[in-house]
């Protein structure tokens, strides 16, 4: 087999992921070095070889078609979803598969995964090396600038290794693209250079100043969350327990040593229409309003077909994933430990609210539930056979009720992943949309890292350590915003915080945000867990993805053992 470069394999990777974009421009000029005698001529030149990986970033996060890792994180979890619908959504049993855990190194899930995050750190690597040989001084910026940009590009480049040791434990290290291609290092390694990276990034980045807005340059403080999301999970990584190591970081986050951080006063401060200025998110992606990409997946892959109809002008959604059902199709709960997220809300919570677009950029609640209806309010139709013509009304329970005889009780029906219908599962509406003629249409920036995530590491890391009323009282502070004048008629308390309290408030607050599976298997729920239509695989070698078939057809040594 030819052994092709890295560097080589960047190329091919790029012309690739370039047919994905609508907006790629073919007749683009293409540059097999960049070096100062052929591109550098300003500093406007060194900005756009720095955000050349941020690029990749934002198709990686937010705007692949499918979104690939959001599946791996959720549809394989408790939370959230995506059964059939009549003819839609089996795809070949790929989200069953998913949902069971029985996917298999074909799934294109797991390809596009394992090949986003391999040409994300190639990309990156190849732009670091660009600007290190570069004199900047010669083009109007300092030496500072340089650090800067440099360990911007080492934090991308830990972060999508921390993305590679969490999806796959076992992943390929390289550091010189000119070089064949090599197989796999062990966790233990990976975890280590990852360390490396984000430690060293972390000494010459800049913070964030008091009051700046989001944005998605990587801070100090953005580079040291990811180093305790590192922390947070090496027991899950490499079987050894750091939580120590991201208690002093998240305490030293939200002390301001890192930059400038605060919570928002309501739950919906880093999601809104102008969450850009929330001082809460400590790195986020800018939305692209021209090219309805942002917050696709939510909009595209979740929201019912006759959407479109309440945000005029919009493009077609498909009637996707929704919440894990909490009940059975006769009304009663299910009484699964990780039962469905609707019923993990306070009725007073004031996130479980339907969602209403009330113009101007307000809006209240996060959830599209029970009857839909448009502005004028007419009611939304269903399509599909079975409902054509009907009101729509979300419901959270997966069943043919549309099978259902006189006579006959919703207990006997089946529900499972091939028993939905159009209006099953209510959906998540976390990210605010509004009527294209809106200007706040897709004004939203998409939170990559936010403050709360580091209230709820410390929390985390001092419940392990026995500090059940210090852990509760973290944990209130961020959760109390989301009940009218912060009356909380169900904290957490040292009594009740046990591990499952613990992963319900991680699943309230982080619901649809891509990280569920991560938070399941540091407690050890992931494999031994029931929920809906989901008996437990208790098979460790689900806790990480397999090599994918692609991969190994395209190097063969990855499919040796990793060293």
């Amino acid at each position: 087999m030819k052994s092709y470069s890295i560097k080589t394999q960047i190329g091919i990777l790029a012309a690739a992921v370039c047919l994905l974009f609508s907006g790629c421009a073919l007749e683009d000029e293409w540059y097999s070095e960049t070096t100062p005698g052929t591109f550098f001529r300003t500093k406007e030149d060194v900005y756009k070889v720095l955000n050349r990986p941020f690029t990749h970033l934002f198709w990686y996060d937010v705007g692949q078609r499918p979104p690939r890792r959001w599946y791996l994180q959720e549809m394989t979890a408790d939370q959230m979803s995506m059964p059939t619908r009549g003819e839609d959504w089996y795809d070949g049993g790929h989200f069953v598969r998913l949902h069971s855990h029985n996917w298999t190194p074909d799934e294109s899930s797991i390809s596009d995964t394992w090949r986003g995050t391999a040409m994300g750190i190639a990309l990156t690597i190849e732009c670091r090396t660009d600007l290190e040989r570069l004199d900047y001084p010669s083009l109007g910026l300092t030496e500072k600038d340089k650090a800067d940009h440099v360990n911007q590009l080492n934090a991308l480049i830990g972060y999508f290794y921390l993305r590679g040791l969490d999806f796959f434990g076992a992943f390929p290290i390289f550091t010189d693209l000119t070089k064949p291609a090599e197989g796999r290092s062990k966790a233990e390694k990976v975890y280590a250079h990852t360390e490396g990276l984000l430690k060293n990034a972390l000494e010459n980045l800049y913070p964030k100043e008091a009051g700046s807005e989001a944005s998605s340059v990587i801070s100090r403080g953005a580079a040291a969350t990811l180093l305790a999301r590192l922390y947070f999970n090496a027991e899950s990584y490499i079987g050894e327990e750091h939580y120590a190591e991201c208690a002093k970081l998240c305490e030293e986050i939200i002390g301001g040593e890192y930059g400038k951080y605060e919570l928002d006063e309501n739950w919906y401060g880093p999601f809104s229409f102008n969450n850009r200025q929330s001082q809460a998110l400590i790195w986020a992606l800018p939305s692209r309003n021209t090219d309805q990409e942002m917050f696709d997946m939510f909009y595209r892959y979740g929201f019912h077909y006759n959407k479109k109809l309440v945000y005029e002008g919009l493009f077609q959604p498909y009637n996707g994933f929704g919440l894990t059902p909490s009940h059975a199709p006769d009304g009663s709960s299910y009484t699964y430990k990780l039962n469905g997220p609707f019923s993990k809300f306070n009725d007073n919570d004031l996130r479980k609210k339907q969602y209403v677009y009330q113009g101007g950029g307000k809006y209240v609640g996060m959830l599209m539930r029970d009857a839909q209806l448009k502005p004028d309010g007419t009611p939304v139709t269903c399509i599909r056979a079975g409902y054509s013509g009907k009101p729509l009304v979300l419901v959270d329970y997966v069943a043919l009720m549309s099978t259902l005889q006189p006579g006959q009780s919703p207990s006997t029906l089946r529900s499972s992943m091939l028993d939905g219908e159009e209006p099953s599962l209510y959906r998540l509406a976390k990210f605010p949309v509004a009527p294209k003629e809106d200007e706040n249409c897709w004004a939203a920036f998409f939170p990559m890292i936010r403050l709360e995530e580091v209230y709820y590491m410390l929390a985390e890391c001092r419940m392990r350590a026995g500090l059940k009323k210090e852990a509760a009282d973290l944990i209130n502070e961020v959760r109390s915003r989301a009940f009218e004048n912060k009356a909380d008629p169900d904290p957490v308390t040292k009594d009740n915080l046990d591990k499952y309290r613990m992963v319900d408030e991680w699943g309230i607050e982080f619901l649809g945000e891509g990280r569920r599976r991560t938070d399941l298997i540091r407690w050890g729920l992931f494999l031994t867990e029931e929920w809906w239509d989901h008996k437990a695989s208790n098979d460790p070698s689900r806790l990480v993805f397999p090599v994918p078939t692609t991969a190994i057809a395209g190097n063969n040594k990855l499919a040796d053992e990793p060293i």
